[in-house]
């Protein structure tokens, strides 16, 4: 009997224990906001697809979220809903952790969480720069006359028999200043504004740029966030730049799960450059690296905050000074409730428009005579960040990273570089070639079937030098 009572004791003991370390585990890790990050991507995504690119959201749940890693285990139990009336999506988990988008005009979607101060602005009263980008094509779709080309193309549309699928929506190819070659999938078109995800990290680098070009900023000067102004606070010596590198040393790492920082700041915060402010140092500034979209919207902050301090001012600084000089007109740049945009991940433009903007760093950010980014800004964007395969805002074959090593293997010249979004969103940047190359996806291929843009990048090239 005795031992009857100690072997229940034990189970007793075992039991609550085994309870309070599952309380504890649920403090910490907080899988009520895991699961809401799944319901804000959800909703912010199918309202950007639906009401910006106007494509179908019941083909985009089942291409660009549903198969995602993590999503994909409950998905099934993700219910959403388009409201074209009201012009919203929203997302729950079986009725639970319900999350919702809204749609304005000018400048796509926000994630509204409650009855928070949305922060709004009109585009349509700004009168457009002329650009300074001659024309890189007509208003038809340039089909390839190269047959190497041709096939090219039709390997990167290639579509397997079985999942995972690379989802290839357009791709489009510039050679000195001219589009030689594009294709789009079915429901898309030479205007169709597609999500470019994180190579939104990139338009980031080029506004920095022009602050900097505008002396007001100052990419080695302290990125002087006031919440960081404790003397006391060594946060404080956190630079620009190091922002732009990810090396800044706070506790900011994106890894796409839902339980990270950066995920939950973009689908749960509605002030996200507040909460990543918030963050801990868990390393000292610039000793290391680690892929933070956080990191970039701090940024985004700071240049909302130099420019005006308000949604409208940032809107047109950002129209004024890049997206029109480069005739860039399809361009939506979504933003937080607090009116700062979200540079780590939403803009949408055209594949044409993305062709456009890395164009610009062809010529180290000068466009027809005129200097748009500071002397030296593509050398510092593209060097690498602690060995990483990673410059400042842009993904780089310089350096000795084993990355950057593959790629030149596979036939990418050294001074290649990318801006890289999720679900296989790529722009490479070839100066040496004269080449610009865009491919947008909703790819579930492993790395966003980078082998594939690689293999479209390295065969353009092939062709390009070949003799006629």
């Amino acid at each position: 009997m005795r031992g009857n009572r100690g072997r229940i004791a034990t189970v007793l003991v075992v039991t609550a224990f085994a309870l309070a370390a599952a309380v504890v585990a649920c403090m910490i890790y907080r899988p009520d906001r895991a699961l809401r990050t799944a319901t804000g991507l959800a909703a912010h995504d199918l309202c950007s697809e639906t009401f910006v690119s106007q494509l179908d959201p019941g083909q985009a749940f089942a291409e660009s979220l549903a198969p995602r890693p993590g999503f994909r285990w409950i998905a099934w139990a993700v219910h959403h809903h388009v409201d074209p009336i009201r012009r919203e999506a929203r997302a729950s988990l079986l009725g639970a952790l319900p999350s919702r988008a809204v749609f304005r005009d000018d400048v796509g979607c926000v994630l509204v969480h409650g009855d928070e101060p949305i922060a709004t602005t009109k585009r349509s009263g700004a009168v457009p720069v002329a650009p300074l980008l001659p024309p890189i094509a007509g208003p038809v779709i340039v089909e390839a006359t190269d047959l190497r080309l041709k096939a090219a193309l039709d390997a990167a549309f290639l579509e397997s028999q079985s999942p995972p699928y690379a989802n290839t929506k357009a791709v489009v190819i510039v050679h000195n200043g001219r589009v030689i070659a594009e294709r789009y999938a079915q429901g898309y078109g030479i205007n169709t504004p597609i999500l470019g995800f994180s190579m939104t990290k990139s338009v980031m680098n080029a506004l920095v740029g022009i602050l900097v070009r505008e002396r007001k900023l100052a990419v080695d000067a302290p990125a002087s966030v006031t919440a960081w102004g404790g003397s006391a606070d060594l946060r404080r010596n956190i630079t620009v730049e190091q922002l732009m590198r990810m090396t800044s040393g706070l506790g900011l790492d994106e890894t796409g799960s839902g339980f990270d920082p950066s995920s939950q700041m973009f689908y749960d915060e509605p002030d996200m450059a507040g909460y990543a402010q918030r963050a801990a140092l868990v390393a000292v500034p610039g000793t290391r690296w680690s892929y933070s979209g956080a990191s970039t919207h701090l940024l985004a902050r700071i240049v909302r905050d130099r420019v005006g301090g308000t949604a409208d001012a940032v809107q047109r600084f950002a129209f004024r000074e890049l997206f029109d000089v480069l005739g860039m007109r399809s361009v939506t740049l979504e933003m937080d409730a607090t009116g700062t945009p979200i540079g780590a991940h939403y803009m949408l433009a055209s594949a044409r428009d993305w062709a456009r903007f890395g164009s610009l760093y062809l010529d180290d950010g000068v466009v027809s005579g005129r200097r748009i980014l500071p002397e030296g800004w593509v050398q510092l964007s593209t060097s690498p960040s602690l060995g990483a395969p990673y410059g400042a805002g842009w993904w780089t074959n310089h350096g000795r990273s084993p990355a950057a090593a593959a790629r030149i293997k596979a036939g990418l010249p050294a001074d290649a570089f990318f801006a890289v979004g999720n679900l296989g969103q790529r722009i490479a940047v070839i100066p040496s070639e004269r080449l610009v190359i865009v491919r947008m996806a909703r790819s579930h291929l492993p790395h966003g079937g980078t082998k594939g843009f690689e293999a479209l990048v390295a065969e353009t090239i092939i062709r390009l030098r070949s003799p006629r």
